[in-house]
């Protein structure tokens, strides 16, 4: 089922036994679009700490009672890696995490408690070249949901809108679509883009560029946020003209389905 990750924000997050926090974020990998983790904000019980878990742990998230379950206890949560999700997460605090919980490094399972595997995006060796090479100890390619919610949005021709929010699919935890507000553009729409379709993401000027015309957002139907996600959502993907955008593709999709050495 889909999720949109603003509804998500606030859920109740429940161990096997008592009640965590609340879901405050979620942190996504900006190669596969993939939720890597979930900041829960734990309240009183941990002094308002917040903690990371990752779709290993997941259950599927209940829209009626607004509550995640997650296959660990309080006392796991409790003595986890403190981790400060204000700054940026060092890759040596990821890997701590992962060996607190023995969960997969990178990827992982989603699904109900980690029955479903994954995009595995590249492997924890290339990550950490990449880190390495370019001075940072940073995760590079971990990014939040609430900050790339104010991405301003281009198509081939021109500017289309920006970012209002994310629809994740459950059984992989991938950023299926980005929600679009064209209200600069087309007063009153919002419309669904596949992130299938983004051709390149400036980091740089927070901006997304999708390998598709003004013409063609302003012909897609209306998305209206305010109803009911059920069943999958689907949405006609347009014949792309793009050149490159196969070989993107390829090369993207052999990333996301390497494993781990």
């Amino acid at each position: 089922m889909q999720h949109s990750i603003s509804r998500m924000i606030g859920y109740a997050i429940r161990a096997t036994d008592g009640d965590l926090g609340k879901v405050e974020e979620f942190y996504f990998d900006d190669e596969t679009w993939t939720i890597r983790y979930m900041i829960v904000e734990t309240g009183n019980w941990l002094s308002g700490r917040k903690v990371l878990i990752a779709p290993v742990a997941f259950g599927k998230p209940e829209s009626e009672s607004r509550m995640i379950s997650v296959n660990l206890t309080c006392a796991q949560v409790g003595s986890s890696p403190n981790i400060d999700t204000e700054r940026p997460i060092y890759l040596q605090h990821e890997a701590e995490l992962h060996d607190h919980y023995q969960w997969p490094w990178r990827g992982g399972y989603g699904g109900t408690f980690g029955t479903i595997p994954l995009p595995l995006p590249v492997n924890e060796v290339s990550v950490e070249q990449e880190a390495s090479a370019s001075g940072r100890r940073d995760d590079p390619h971990l990014r939040s949901t609430r900050e790339v919610a104010s991405y301003h949005l281009h198509a081939t021709d021109g500017e289309i809108g920006h970012v209002e929010d994310f629809i994740v699919d459950d059984e992989n935890w991938a950023i299926r679509f980005l929600v679009v507000d064209t209200s600069n553009w087309l007063p009153g729409k919002k419309v669904l883009l596949s992130t299938q379709l983004i051709k390149r993401v400036e980091w740089a000027d927070s901006s997304v560029h999708f390998d598709v015309t003004r013409e063609s957002v302003k012909n897609r139907p209306e998305f209206d946020p305010s109803m009911p996600l059920t069943g999958v959502i689907t949405v006609p993907i347009p014949i792309l003209t793009h050149p490159k955008h196969n070989e993107a593709m390829e090369n993207r999709n052999s990333k996301v389905h390497k494993t781990d050495k």
